[in-house]
């Protein structure tokens, strides 16, 4: 839950650690620890991703997440500070609920959504984590109703006909 608001020069993302953890293997010699890393990656316009890494350091795994994020970005849609439309992502056990808010309402989200939401750049949405508690599955389910959300202009596009014609 740390936020690693590095702002390189090239590119302008801010990096959120959601989770850090260290595991252990047993071996001949007793145990051998290492570090995984989940973090989020993002322009705060609209584009985001996240990457989970695996390293005997802590520096190196959020490196390698970080790398990973920054290989998988999407571009999620949004109108004005808040996304399009209600929409419910899942992911294995874990299901988030994501609702548009009016301007002035703020990120009312709990730890791994309201991590992806500040990356992304969202800044009003009511949201609601069901099901699993697991930070990576509710960080993955997030990103699968980021993914599915309909952008009017291109929906409008595609159906051949101009917003004022789909929305009156």
């Amino acid at each position: 839950m740390v936020d690693r608001s590095d702002r390189n020069k090239d590119n302008e993302f801010v990096e959120k650690l959601v989770k850090l953890n260290r595991v252990s293997k047993v071996v001949k010699g007793g145990r051998r620890f290492s570090f995984s890393a989940l973090v989020v990656v993002g322009d705060q316009n609209g584009k985001i991703g996240y990457g989970s890494g695996k390293a005997n350091d802590v520096t190196e795994a959020i490196r390698k997440a970080v790398d990973k994020a920054k290989e998988h970005m999407i571009v999620v849609p949004m109108v004005k500070s808040t996304i399009p439309h209600e929409i419910v992502g899942d992911f294995k056990s874990a299901s988030v609920l994501l609702r548009p808010a009016v301007p002035g309402t703020g990120v009312i989200a709990g730890g791994a959504v309201r991590h992806v939401m500040d990356a992304c750049g969202i800044k009003d949405v009511l949201s609601k984590s069901l099901g699993s508690k697991n930070s990576i599955n509710t960080v993955k389910a997030t990103f699968v109703a980021l993914e599915h959300l309909f952008d009017a202009k291109e929906l409008a596009k595609s159906r051949g006909k101009s917003l004022s014609e789909m929305w009156g």
